[in-house]
């Protein structure tokens, strides 16, 4: 079952490393992965401190969790508003959740608002979820593509007058 270790015994002689070289360029690092290149990993999301204040637009594929103050428009995959955080402008990601105060629009596929959101705007979503306690002041509309910026609601025409 256990056998008798032999690190201090002397090993079989070394070849010269010139002979393995050609052995190890023959052979690929990993089986199979040869031809593809590895598959990147997800970078962690970006995060803006508390003590940081931005002043201008926010543009990103990935993702952004803010815990100071930005004044412009943000745009990412999935947004995080910490609970500190303060926005004054456009929020628009594929999923925003927001813990924090923003004053402007929020445009989303997922929209949540959680119990220590304050928001002071309009949000334009696919779904939306807010938690009881939840601050807010605006309008709430549903698009089928929240993302595009056009409203695909009709136009309400005035009534025509009568004529007298």
């Amino acid at each position: 079952m256990f056998s008798k270790s032999r690190i201090n015994e002397p090993g079989p002689a070394k070849e010269p490393e010139t002979s393995k070289a050609p052995e190890a360029a023959k052979k690929p690092a990993m089986p199979g992965l040869d031809s593809k290149p590895a598959p990147k990993a997800k970078p962690p999301a970006s995060v803006l401190s508390s003590d940081l204040t931005v002043v201008g637009n926010l543009k990103t594929t990935g993702d952004i969790q803010v815990e100071g103050t930005v004044e412009g428009d943000i745009r990412a995959h999935l947004l995080t508003i910490g609970e500190n955080a303060t926005i004054r402008g456009e929020c628009v990601a594929d999923d925003v959740v927001i813990n924090g105060h923003i004053a402007g629009r929020v445009r989303g596929l997922k929209v949540r608002l959680t119990s220590t959101a304050k928001v002071e705007g309009d949000i334009i979503h696919k779904t939306i979820a807010i938690e009881s306690g939840a601050h807010f002041e605006g309008s709430v509309q549903r698009q089928d593509d929240p993302l595009s910026g056009t409203s695909n609601r009709t136009p309400v025409k005035p009534a025509a007058k009568p004529e007298e």
